[in-house]
This record gives C-alpha cells, structure tokens and sequence, in this order.
C-alpha cells in the first residue's frame, strides 16, 4: 500500500490513504463501552441494533435491499435482525445510536471537539459528500440524505459515513464484477496473502462467522469454490491465495480505489487527511476499538 510519505500521489492513493486513515473515526460506532446499553435500551441484540443503526437509513424496505447493500453478511441474520430492528422502529434505533456516539465522542476527544480546526474541516467534508455522484451507490445516496447534526463531532461522523459507504459501494461493484459473492469476499479477503508486507483489516475467521451470521458449512463450502477457481489452497491453518488469487484480490481493491478516488482529487485533500488525523488518533488511542488495547498496554 502507498505510503502517506510518498511522493505525488494519485486519486485513488489518496482514497487509499483515506481508507486507511479515517476508519477508526466511524467504526467507534460498532465498537463502543456504551453499546450493551444502547441495545439494552432498544431491546435488540448486536445483530439487530447493527444492522438497524446501519441500515435504517434505508427506510421501511425489505430485508433483501438491506443484505444486498451489507453483501457479506448472511441473508437470514438480515432478515431476523431487520425484522426486530423494524419492530422497534428504525427513527428510534439509529436516535440510540447517535445519543451513543455523542456522549462516546464527548468522552474520547474531550477539548477536540471544541477545536476550530473542526469546523474546518466539517465544512470541507461536507462540500465534498454534497458533491459525489450516488448514482448506482444505494446504501451511499441513503446515508447521504440523512440531516447534518449540529454537535461538530457527530457532522464528522455523518460525513465520514457518506465517504465510506460510497467506497463500500464501489467495492461491492468490484467484487460484482470479478464473480466474488458475499461470503466468498470475506473468505478471500480473510486467507493468508502470499505478500506479508501487504497490510489490511482482517477480522478472523471466527468473528467473521459470528458478526456476518454464517456458519461453519457455509465457510469450508466457500473455501472450496475459491479452490476450485484457483483462487486460494487449503493450508494446515486455513487457507492461502494462490498467485491468481493475490491477482485478484489486488485486482479488486484497484478498481475500489480508483472509483473512490473521484472523492479524493481536490489538491488539498492528502492535506485535509492529515488534519483530521488527530481526532483519528484519539479514538485509537482511547483503546476501545479491537486490537487498541493491546497496542497501548504495550506503549507503557
């Protein structure tokens, strides 16, 4: 992947680096102290509050658009998880969400949120959402006709989720159009690459099946169509891409990036990823997103 020093950069390594950079700003909102409350509160499990608090944007649909625009989750869990999310009642579930996520931000970036710096950068973010092309991105044109919240953290959040479901979409067309479904995607994006320097996020095998909703059986039959392929190999820990695989999966992530990079061509933008990176950096740094913990006990 390119590194944020390099030298000029192109849309789509710019996309990249936003990817890479602006993450863990909107996941705090599915890894969060004040989750088990908020689904408390709303009586859902974590499937249903998840998939109400992120697909709720949708409106009253069914649940086949909401696992067509997920792609990697299993339908059945969308199903069962929408139809208690609807009984609910979608307004209520993503107002949870956001109460959840103000008082999260309040705590994490404590006098951050008071930084003129901010409102800077709100304004440039929201220039930019109002301004994408949502043609054919569903699940971005319906995040994108949500209201801006006044609160300047939750505008941030707002903004960073137009920008990564619109990403999303691009990459669900990727994977649309190279033949790779659903639960293939997670098992091609969770094998062993052949390139260890290649960084990415992967969740595990085993959280894959849990936060996704599939099983076991759906996981070995998935590794066994990738074999067929010959995409990926069975190993004795699991599975590894084989060199076509490596091909595609790289093949995948370009046209992801060079759609997104539309996003990202503003001169100034590599500059404006550097300015948000401190409230970034604040989330991380709070340790309560997967693997934040063990990296800050290790700094001390």
């Amino acid at each position: 992947m390119t590194s944020p020093d390099a030298g000029p950069q192109t849309p789509a390594d710019v996309a990249r680096r936003a990817y890479e950079t602006l993450e863990p700003y909107h996941v705090l909102a599915y890894f969060n102290p004040g989750l088990g409350d908020a689904q408390r509160d709303t009586g859902l499990d974590a499937h249903s509050f998840y998939v109400g608090a992120r697909g709720g944007v949708l409106g009253e649909c069914s649940p086949s658009v909401v696992a067509a625009t997920f792609y990697n989750f299993a339908p059945q869990m969308i199903s069962t998880s929408w139809a208690a999310a609807r009984e609910v009642g979608l307004p209520r579930v993503m107002e949870r969400r956001e109460q959840m996520l103000d008082r999260q931000y309040r705590e994490i970036l404590g006098g951050l949120i008071e930084d003129a710096e901010l409102t800077d950068l709100i304004s440039w973010y929201g220039a930019t959402v109002s301004e994408l092309p949502l043609t054919g991105r569903p699940l971005a044109a319906a995040w994108a006709a949500t209201s801006v919240p006044d609160a300047p953290h939750l505008a941030l959040w707002r903004h960073l989720s137009v920008l990564r479901e619109w990403r999303g979409d691009h990459h669900i067309a990727a994977l649309v159009l190279y033949d790779v479904n659903g639960i293939d995607a997670g098992v091609l994006h969770e094998a062993e690459l052949p390139d260890p320097t290649v960084t990415r996020r992967a969740l595990g095998h085993k959280f894959f099946l849990i936060s996704r909703g599939w099983t076991e059986d759906d996981w070995q039959a998935s590794i066994d169509r990738l074999a067929d392929r010959g995409l990926l190999t069975r190993t004795e820990t699991g599975h590894r891409l084989t060199d076509s695989g490596f091909e595609l999966y790289q093949a995948i992530e370009r046209r992801t990036d060079d759609a997104t990079g539309a996003a990202w061509s503003a001169p100034e933008a590599g500059e404006i990823l550097s300015r948000t990176r401190p409230y970034v950096k604040a989330v991380i740094k709070a340790g309560v997103l997967p693997g934040t913990r063990k990296k800050e006990a290790a700094a001390r």
